[in-house]
């Protein structure tokens, strides 16, 4: 019963739920593009991702300086629940503005990106 408290308490926040959403469409993302997606500082994203990552909704490998996160998907009895999300959110205003700046952002360098965000504050201004 833990476990299942801890999960849908991860995607339980309207910020994590666009992280979910966005993960539903992309492979994987690094913390930079989720930072810009978001509009939150550095630290938020990280506390969001950090509780997604524990409860097991997402995996996260680290290559270099950067840090990539995806769903889950070894573990089988997330398929359900992703694909339910998936057909509740993919019509979203919202989930439609995320893809819509992550299409913009994806062909955009993590340094180049990092830089950026470092230059706007931790924060990149739409």
């Amino acid at each position: 019963m833990d476990k299942t408290l801890a999960l849908l308490k991860a995607i339980s926040d309207k910020n994590r739920l666009r992280i979910l959403s966005v993960l539903l469409v992309y492979e994987e993302l690094c913390a930079c593009q989720i930072i810009d997606v978001l509009q939150v500082a550095g630290a938020t994203a990280s506390r969001h991702l950090s509780r997604m990552v524990n409860s097991g909704v997402l995996q996260s490998r680290k290559q270099g300086r950067w840090v990539y996160f995806r769903l889950n998907r070894d573990d089988a009895s997330l398929t359900p629940l992703f694909q339910w999300i998936n057909r509740n959110v993919e019509n979203s205003t919202q989930v439609r503005q995320d893809l819509e700046v992550l299409e913009k952002i994806a062909c955009i360098a993590c340094e180049d990106l990092s830089a950026k965000q470092r230059k706007n504050g931790n924060c990149a201004k739409r």
